[in-house]
């Protein structure tokens, strides 16, 4: 198991936008211009690879496979705590192909010492992968998003499996499709999100467990730019290109944002988390806790 920390990226040779099961994707577009649209989606990749070591990750680039062009998003691979990986079960029959190179991929992680076992969730059970399944290391709990992709029930198979809680908060927009769309914990102990992508009632979960000192509500500009769908560590947070507003907000929390163009990626819905992997994750005591003492008091 690794400590320093670690971060999966996918090459995206095979990456291009074909087909649509989101309402971001737009294959029009991409057919208008392959060549210089790959070109550009390699030049943004480069990019994001080159911010996330400036913030100071180790990265680990993994293959990519023909004819699977969503590879390029591991964060909805798995989800990584402690050493261990439970390998996503996707919904859509054009990801669902991900599974198996996935798996060797991962297996491979295992063999180098970089995680200590994979495992499967039970047939049925829908889940993708820390897109919906986010660890929230402040209070020490998972966030799990369900309904478009993931299911309820695989909040609580992520429960059994890492023995930690899992608060489920549902889905109620098809353009959040995935929790990281619309959701991100900082290391602050902070919570960015998008309010209109949440039901009612997890809205409510999330503001009893969440004081308003550190909800940081983004805009409908903030979610289409995928700006809540950014990568953090310490005060380092990498993201697509943002906002003025939520420029303003994070650098007034004293997070130094670095700004990369992610838009060959937007097209298919993906922004700078949906493109990672967090290897290093572990369940240890939070560094925040000031914020963790914090988040135990509703608004």
């Amino acid at each position: 198991m690794i400590h320093q920390p670690t971060i999966l990226l996918v090459e995206p040779t095979h990456y291009d936008v074909s087909y649509s099961i989101n309402p971001w994707m737009d294959p029009g577009l991409w057919a208008s211009d392959p060549r210089g649209m790959h070109r550009n989606a390699v030049a943004s990749f480069e990019s994001l690879h080159a911010a996330l070591q400036a913030a100071g990750f180790t990265v680990e680039i993994a293959p990519g496979a023909p004819g699977l062009p969503d590879m390029v998003f591991p964060a909805n691979a798995a989800v990584v705590l402690d050493g261990h990986a439970v390998l996503a079960r996707f919904r859509y029959p054009q990801r669902a192909g991900e599974e198996a190179p996935f798996a060797r991929i991962f297996e491979g992680l295992r063999e180098r010492g970089l995680i200590d076992s994979v495992s499967l969730l039970p047939e049925g059970c829908y889940q993708e992968g820390a897109g919906d399944c986010i660890w929230d290391a402040v209070r020490g709990h998972f966030w799990a998003g369900f309904g478009p992709r993931s299911s309820r029930a695989a909040a609580d198979a992520m429960a059994s499996h890492f023995g930690r809680e899992v608060v489920a908060l549902e889905l109620a927009t098809a353009q959040s499709y995935h929790l990281d769309v619309c959701f991100c914990p900082l290391s602050g102990g902070e919570i960015l999100y998008y309010p209109p992508a949440f039901t009612q009632d997890a809205l409510r979960i999330l503001r009893e467990r969440v004081p308003a000192s550190l909800r940081i509500e983004a805009s409908e500009d903030d979610l289409r730019h995928f700006s809540v769908n950014a990568v953090n560590l310490h005060d380092q947070v990498v993201m697509t290109r943002t906002t003025p507003h939520l420029r303003a907000e994070l650098g007034q929390r004293g997070y130094q944002l670095r700004e990369v163009d992610l838009s060959p990626y937007m097209l298919s819905g993906g922004g700078a988390y949906c493109m990672t992997l967090r290897l290093d994750r572990t369940s240890g005591p939070a560094r925040a806790s000031a914020a963790a003492d914090g988040a135990a008091v509703a608004a």
